[in-house]
């Protein structure tokens, strides 16, 4: 609790207001019941977003690569909705090696640098498909 106001996923919610999903057409959602992004509370929420373009996972083996082809799409998500990178405020990356933390997180700072994002990073024993090293999450201020 932060005053008299919960706390839920890190992120103080703000009363009433609009709920809008937005989808980006990618064949989980439906199935899975979930949409790219989801606007409530002030803020746009990002689904956790991989390196999987086309159906075809990117970047085979190499988990810096898959870090950014996940993030660009999380932020393609967001700029599909007139969100700018510049208001993402949380980052989540889920990585499968333990071997690739600096690597993924060297080409977290190569993105959000200079916005400086709070970020978390989780070792995981493994992700949906077999080639996927990396899953992340975003979450941006809307005003």
């Amino acid at each position: 609790m932060i005053g008299d106001r919960a706390v839920a996923g890190g992120v103080t919610p703000r009363p009433g207001g609009p709920i809008e999903r937005h989808g980006s057409g990618g064949p989980w959602e439906d199935a899975y019941g979930y949409a790219r992004v989801v606007t409530a509370g002030g803020f746009a929420f990002v689904s956790g977003c991989t390196a999987t373009v086309d159906g075809v996972v990117t970047g085979v083996g190499d988990a810096a690569a898959q870090a950014r082809a996940a993030f660009q799409i999380a932020l393609s998500a967001l700029e599909s909705i007139g969100v700018p990178a510049e208001r993402v405020v949380r980052t989540r990356m889920y990585v499968v090696r333990r071997g690739d933390v600096d690597p993924v997180g060297r080409a977290h700072g190569e993105i959000f640098g200079a916005i400086r994002p709070a970020a978390t990073l989780v070792l995981v024993a493994g992700l949906l498909h077999p080639d996927h090293l990396v899953e992340v999450e975003v979450v941006a201020a809307l005003d």
